[in-house]
């Protein structure tokens, strides 16, 4: 375990973290679980994209990752009482509550996914969050995520094959999140809910 500010970092299997938990420990969680092992099979971390040339961080290959079943989905709602669960379109049978967020990542021209979505007890309505995606091509702010950021050396650095952009995090703190609220993510990944957190003092 390691603390910086009010960031706690556990490193471990989040299965047997969570399970030590009480009930309701957190407030909110907001978490980006792997929905498939395709990159990782691939054999994409370490590696350069041809596209961009930039340099992946080599995370080691591990007997552990699984993609995550009822038992986790279970254990998050038992720790926190409300979640925003990204990828939740891939988890086909488990029963999230109606509420849906979408990131628009305004990359049409992309042979990956328009959009990722979200499922959320926080209501039951549909919320959509536009923010450029796509290799270099990058949203300028939140305000205008439709806007291409003019100067490249201002992007955020990739360094993750399923990596999300600080600015949905901060804009789902920003939207979703009270003031003292515990929040839990169950996988870091890049780190960009930790930074957006830092940033925005929670």
């Amino acid at each position: 375990m390691e603390t910086l500010g009010n960031i706690t970092l556990h490193h471990g299997d989040c299965m047997d973290i969570l399970r030590e938990m009480p009930d309701n420990s957190f407030d909110l969680a907001i978490v980006d679980p792997p929905y498939f092992s395709g990159p990782e099979r691939r054999g994409y971390y370490g590696k350069s994209q041809s596209t961009t040339g930039v340099k992946r961080v080599d995370y080691h290959k591990s007997d552990k990752w699984h993609v995550p079943d009822s038992e986790y989905f279970n254990e998050l709602r038992r720790v926190a009482k409300y979640y925003i669960v990204w990828g939740c379109n891939y988890f086909i049978g488990y029963p999230f509550a109606s509420g849906r967020i979408i990131w628009d990542k305004c990359n049409q021209s992309s042979t990956y996914s328009d959009c990722e979505i979200a499922a959320t007890n926080l209501f039951s309505s549909v919320r959509l969050f536009p923010f450029m995606w796509n290799g270099m091509c990058q949203g300028k702010s939140i305000r205008e995520g439709r806007v291409m950021q003019g100067n490249k050396k201002l992007n955020e650095k990739r360094i993750h094959p399923t990596q999300k952009p600080v600015a949905l995090y901060a804009w789902l703190l920003t939207q979703y999140a009270k003031e003292g609220w515990k929040i839990l993510d169950t996988h870091l990944g890049s780190g960009s809910h930790a930074i957006a957190c830092e940033r925005l003092g929670f």
